[in-house]
């Protein structure tokens, strides 16, 4: 973890109260003639670290490029990081000591559903932006809030392509949920619950377990009792890794799929030979040479600036989403000129529209659309790989 030194700000000051509504000091905060601060609050340790710390090495590439050509109209970006375990009371306390004691301009790669929740109010009211939360939640997205800059594709998208998978293409019809019990995986679970009422079905079990535990057991006998053909999958790599392990030991071995937060990688790794077909939904292409989107001049561009600046990583999806994330902070900062505000900014992102990041799928905002990509990719794991299918 030395790669994280010098950015954790460990911070011991006192909660107060957020600053008042959208006055303009505010939303100068975070700006001086040389830099501009954007705080960060996600999992860097624990049962979701992996994420975090992938998220932010990715944008960290492309910013430390940006920084090094000189930065955003002569001022450098500098990010403060802050840990909080996938913990949604952490991350709430967080958030108000970036607001209100660092006094970021933005907030920046979020990583959760429940953490990423917690904060909306204290968002609203100190009027400041959160851009490219690692969540596909609905309530980040509906009703519309001018604060939230969603980037990545929803969970509903997500768990869309996962029945069509399912139903319309394997023609499967005994489909179970298995699911973290918080905001995440009820937003997974209604996701599927939806698709499936499509086909007039809906799911033949549902099997749950609480957020930082492993204790999947009582689910998975729910899920082997009820026959299912499929299991859609709306956990972490740990326990969905743990909980497939579990039902190959039993000879229950229906299509395992799992939704992109899993931190499929992660997961591949975890699983080993018990990964063997197992399918995991993307919403950025692969990064990896056993993709035939390797050619892509974004991706292209990932994998260079991240063995430049973190040469002991393996490219990944998760990088591969903060740093996109990163280009379109830097594009709305860009567009938002030398005499930002956060309302100059916010305006400057909702202008971006047909935006090329080089992967083959553009990136468009609008006055109703908070949501920049609405792309789903199948991938599978081969021989430890995930490959790219169809």
């Amino acid at each position: 973890m030395r790669w994280l030194a010098g950015m954790i700000f460990l911070i011991c000051a006192a909660c107060s109260m957020p600053p008042e509504n959208g006055s303009i000091q505010d939303s100068r905060n975070g700006i001086s003639d040389k830099e501009i601060l954007i705080g960060s609050s996600l999992a860097l340790g624990g049962h979701a670290g992996y994420l975090g710390t992938q998220m932010i090495q990715g944008a960290m590439s492309y910013l430390s490029h940006i920084n090094r050509q000189g930065g955003v109209h002569g001022r450098n970006i500098r990010l403060i990081l802050m840990d909080d375990g996938y913990n949604p009371s952490q991350c709430l306390y967080n958030t108000q000591q970036l607001i209100l004691e660092k006094k970021v301009f933005a907030l920046f790669c979020y990583v959760g559903t429940p953490t990423t929740v917690r904060i909306i109010p204290l968002i609203n009211e100190a009027a400041i932006p959160l851009v490219g939360m690692f969540t596909g939640a609905q309530r980040l997205r509906q009703p519309g809030n001018p604060y939230l800059i969603n980037i990545r594709a929803s969970y509903y998208q997500e768990t869309q392509a996962a029945v069509d998978l399912i139903v319309k293409q394997k023609g499967l019809t005994r489909v179970a949920v298995f699911y973290q019990y918080d905001e995440y995986g009820f937003d997974g679970l209604k996701g599927t619950e939806i698709a499936l009422k499509q086909h007039d079905l809906v799911p033949v079990a549902k099997g749950s377990y609480v957020r930082g535990t492993l204790d999947v057991e009582n689910g998975l006998e729910h899920i082997i009792r009820s026959d299912a053909q499929a299991v859609v999958m709306i956990g972490t790599y740990d326990s969905c890794a743990k909980f497939i392990q579990l039902a190959r030991q039993r000879n229950f071995n229906p299509l395992f799929h799992n939704v992109s937060f899993v931190g499929s990688e992660e997961l591949a790794r975890r699983l080993g030979p018990d990964g063997e077909g197992v399918v995991v939904t993307q919403v950025v292409p692969p990064p990896s040479s056993n993709s035939a989107r390797e050619d892509l001049p974004g991706v292209k561009e990932y994998v260079r600036l991240l063995n430049r600046y973190y040469p002991d990583s393996r490219p990944n999806f998760v990088g591969l989403e903060g740093y996109i994330n990163a280009k379109i902070l830097v594009e709305g900062l860009e567009r938002a000129g030398r005499h930002l505000t956060r309302q100059s900014f916010l305006k400057a992102i909702k202008s971006v529209n047909d935006f090329d990041l080089g992967i083959q799928n553009r990136l468009s905002f609008g006055p109703k659309d908070n949501q920049g990509l609405d792309q789903v990719y199948y991938t599978i794991i081969r021989n430890g790989q995930l490959v790219l299918f169809p």
